[in-house]
């Protein structure tokens, strides 16, 4: 009977607390995803917004998963998580539908990006709405870190999954 008592807490996770966090794999991956996140933030909000709805979806996504992720981190920091299995699924399920979340957002800033090309005249529009080089710039390196951010996403969701 003792032998079933250590087997069981044997299967409990060990959730790291601390500054561990940033050493175990599935975790240290919430830093990347956070500062990437405030990346695509702060490009897109540089553009000049041409495609307000497009890029409205964007910046809510990248603006709320930046700020839920610094809520994990700090949460698995402080350890408030009490090396819960509870808290293992919670966190596999966050990033899985932010994975998701994320693939539509970086897939609409990359349709953002094409349609903002210069020399890129949308149907119906007149010259003066072409955009300027830098608003392409700024666009495309909005695009590469919200495919870099969702591939954090990813990274994170089926690492805790499988572990």
């Amino acid at each position: 009977m003792a032998s079933a008592g250590t087997s069981a807490c044997s299967t409990q996770p060990t959730l790291p607390s601390g500054p561990i966090v940033f050493k175990t794999v599935p975790y240290a991956f919430m830093l990347p995803e956070i500062i990437c996140g405030i990346w695509v933030w702060i490009l897109v909000a540089a553009t000049s917004v041409s495609f307000p709805l497009l890029q409205g979806w964007v910046m809510y996504v990248s603006i709320s998963s930046c700020l839920i992720s610094l809520l994990f981190l700090l949460s698995y920091i402080f350890g408030f998580h009490k090396n819960s299995e509870n808290w293992k699924v919670l966190d596999s399920l966050y990033h899985g539908s932010t994975a998701i979340l994320y693939m539509s957002a970086a897939v609409l800033q990359a349709n953002a990006t094409i349609r903002s090309e210069p020399g890129h005249i949308e149907p119906g529009a007149n010259v003066s709405t072409v955009t300027s080089a830098l608003n392409y710039q700024l666009n495309s390196a909005a695009s590469f870190f919200a495919f870099l951010t969702t591939f954090l996403y990813i990274l994170h969701a089926f690492s805790i999954y499988y572990k």
